[in-house]
């Protein structure tokens, strides 16, 4: 039960000290619309699609992390950042840096902006060859801003598929990402990923 109870809360977000502090830097997410069933150790709510999902960690290999929640639904992530879906619609098949990414330390951003360019493959749900694209170019911007011990960034991006803005909110503190608004593909609704368990 003691390590069901950060994404119990997290998923509330009453009036725990994450809570609180959310309260003033985050716009409130959307109430869920079926019960989510929780997870033991680290997990990711995700909202944003059909129905909310708790995905459980499956595999880790430093920054590089494999999640999984019920139905056959798969995500990949590089530190906050989600690399790569299956079974959310279209499939994020891989990501692709160059250089750096400026997200690593969400810290570094506080007042301050950085660029990135960074390549996506997607292809359809179906996995049908004909609907693979490989080589999406994104150029991005991230700018960062201090608010109530959270450091938000914001982060503009242009593609083939048009535009988008993620968002992250990291802890002044550590840097870890505890909540994150993110894009994973032309058509696709943006995630809402909240972290808890670590």
């Amino acid at each position: 039960m003691r390590r069901l109870l950060p994404l119990l809360l997290l998923a509330g977000c009453g009036d725990t000290p994450v809570g609180e502090a959310l309260r003033g830097a985050v716009a409130p997410a959307p109430a869920p619309v079926v019960a989510v069933v929780p997870v033991a150790g680290p997990a990711l709510l995700v909202t944003g699609g059909r129905r909310p999902l708790a995905f459980a960690l499956v595999q880790e290999s430093g920054e590089r992390r494999l999640w999984r929640a019920e139905g056959g639904v798969a995500i990949a992530t590089d530190g906050a950042r989600i690399v790569a879906t299956a079974g959310l619609g279209p499939v994020l098949a891989a990501t692709r840096f160059e250089g750096p990414d400026p997200l690593q330390d969400p810290r570094n951003l506080a007042g301050r902006a950085a660029t990135a360019r960074r390549t996506v493959d997607m292809q359809g749900a179906d996995r049908d060859p004909g609907s693979m694209r490989f080589g999406l170019l994104l150029e991005c911007r991230l700018t960062g801003q201090a608010q109530g011990g959270f450091v938000v960034v914001e982060e503009r991006c242009s593609g083939p598929g048009g535009a988008f803005t993620n968002r992250f909110w990291a802890e002044a503190g550590s840097g870890l990402v505890r909540r994150s608004e993110q894009w994973v593909g032309p058509g696709m609704p943006m995630l809402t990923v909240e972290i808890g368990g670590f």
